[in-house]
């Protein structure tokens, strides 16, 4: 064998080594560059679905539970309550829900899945404030004496029904939105995602 040879020989040997450990540095360093690129725990929590026990809510109570970095009410609806949404509708400005604030498979003036349930998202449609229960009825409200009971944004003056139907001539476009969900049991709620998904 020529020196010639064992030189390309070694030479080729060489090449491979250095590739080899290149490919390895390569690998190493990308690893850790797309594990930063996808998302965070807490991301991923952001967006994942929330479940709510609803077995402790009494008739007229209403509890709070956070999806997506919203506040959510789940407002257990007594029969009186209920019964207010027809003489709302008149009042209304979107009575029947034709806008898209909630799931196709939300109907009716309950805008509920099971009626004594609502689940809405607690962010007025006009600027992002917070309403706030205004569940009396009449001058007890502080609203008015004919106030059937609802919601009341503080800010600029929103009002909306126990459907979270936004009253007519009000700053708030839409009404309140309803997220999708479901129920996994009769006491457990998964909201942030449809049964279908």
């Amino acid at each position: 064998m020529s020196s010639d040879e064992t030189i390309d020989g070694a030479r080729r040997n060489l090449v491979l080594a250095s590739a080899a450990v290149g490919g390895v540095a390569t690998v190493a360093t990308a690893v850790p560059f797309l594990a930063s690129m996808a998302p965070s725990e807490r991301a991923k929590a952001a967006g994942a679905p929330v479940e709510a026990d609803i077995s402790k809510l009494a008739p007229g109570e209403m509890m709070r539970v956070e999806w997506r970095g919203k506040p959510v009410w789940i407002l257990r609806r007594t029969q009186e309550m209920l019964d207010t949404l027809k003489k709302a509708d008149p009042l209304v400005a979107d009575p029947d829900s034709k806008r898209p604030m909630q799931p196709d498979y939300i109907k009716g003036d309950a805008r509920a899945i099971k009626p004594e349930y609502l689940v809405v998202v607690g962010i007025c449609t006009h600027l992002g404030c917070s309403p706030s229960e205004k569940f009396a009825e009449g001058a007890a409200s502080g609203i008015s004496d004919d106030w059937l009971g609802g919601f009341l944004c503080p800010c600029h003056g929103s009002t909306f029904d126990f459907s979270g139907r936004v009253y007519k001539n009000k700053p708030a476009p839409d009404n309140l939105e309803v997220p999708p969900y479901y129920y996994l049991s009769d006491t457990r709620i998964l909201i942030g995602e449809d049964q279908k998904a």
